[in-house]
C-alpha cells in the first residue's frame, strides 16, 4: 500500500519550544519521521515522504515536494489514485508510538475509508478507497472527514488505537515517548537527558 507521510519542514513543533530550541525540535521531528517510515514499511506499506520543501529525511525513501497547505497537498496525492487502483494511506509524521502492527491493523481494515482518530477531534491516519473522497485537516477533522463520508457515499470505518491516536505536539507528549515508545525517537530524548517523573501523581518529563 503506498502511504503518504505529510512533513512540515520548516518550524517543525513549535510547541515544543518550552523544552527544545529550534535546531533540536527539527532533529526530533526527523527522528519521529524515521520511525514513521520505518512502522510503515514494517507493515507492507510503501511509504512516501510529502514534504513542504526539501529534506534530507535521512533514509533513501521517495520525497515529494509540495509547498501547498496540507489538505491541498495531500488532496493533490488522493487524486493522482484511480478507480480500481490500491488503496492510499495517510499517516501523520508525528506518531512516534506507532508500531507495524498498529498501522497493520490500520491498513488491513475494511471500509471505503478508514480513519485512525487522534485526540482532539484531529485525524492521525486514514485509508482511502474511494475515488470521491478528499481530506480537510482544518478544525475537527476527523468530525469533518466523516461528513465528506458521507456526502460521497463512502463507507467510514474507525480504527480504535492508542498508538495511533497519540502524536506528539506539546511537552506532555514527550512521556508517552518515553514510556511506550521504543524506537529512534525515544533514543533521542534519553540521550539528551529527557526521563519520565512523577509529580503529584502525574507524569511528566525532566531533563537533566
Amino acid at each position: 500500500m503506498r502511504a503518504v507521510v505529510p512533513y512540515c519542514v520548516e518550524e517543525p513543533k513549535t510547541r515544543l519550544s518550552p523544552l527544545l530550541d529550534a535546531d533540536e525540535r527539527a532533529s526530533f521531528a526527523r527522528t519521529m519521521l524515521a520511525d514513521v517510515l520505518a512502522a510503515v514499511e514494517g507493515a507492507g506499506g510503501r511509504p512516501e515522504v510529502l514534504a513542504t520543501a526539501p529534506v534530507d529525511v535521512g533514509v533513501d525513501r521517495p520525497v515529494v515536494v509540495d509547498d501547498r497547505p496540507l489538505s491541498a497537498a495531500v488532496n493533490a496525492a488522493l487524486e493522482e489514485r484511480s478507480v480500481g487502483e490500491a488503496p492510499v494511506a495517510v499517516v501523520m509524521a508525528d506518531l512516534a508510538l506507532a508500531t507495524p502492527d498498529a498501522l497493520a491493523g490500520l491498513f488491513g481494515a475494511e471500509g471505503d475509508v478508514v480513519l485512525a482518530p487522534g485526540r482532539g477531534g484531529g485525524t492521525n491516519a486514514l485509508v482511502c478507497r474511494h475515488p470521491e473522497f478528499r481530506v480537510d485537516y482544518h478544525g475537527v477533522s476527523y468530525r469533518d472527514h466523516r461528513e465528506v463520508c458521507a456526502a460521497v457515499g463512502a463507507d467510514a470505518a474507525v480504527v480504535d488505537s492508542y498508538r495511533l491516536g497519540t502524536d506528539v505536539d506539546d511537552p506532555a507528549d514527550l512521556a508517552e515517548v518515553l514510556l511506550h515508545a521504543d524506537g529512534r525517537a525515544a533514543d533521542w530524548l534519553r540521550e539528551r537527558g529527557f526521563a519520565v517523573a512523577a509529580d503529584g501523581g502525574r507524569v511528566r518529563v525532566r531533563r537533566e
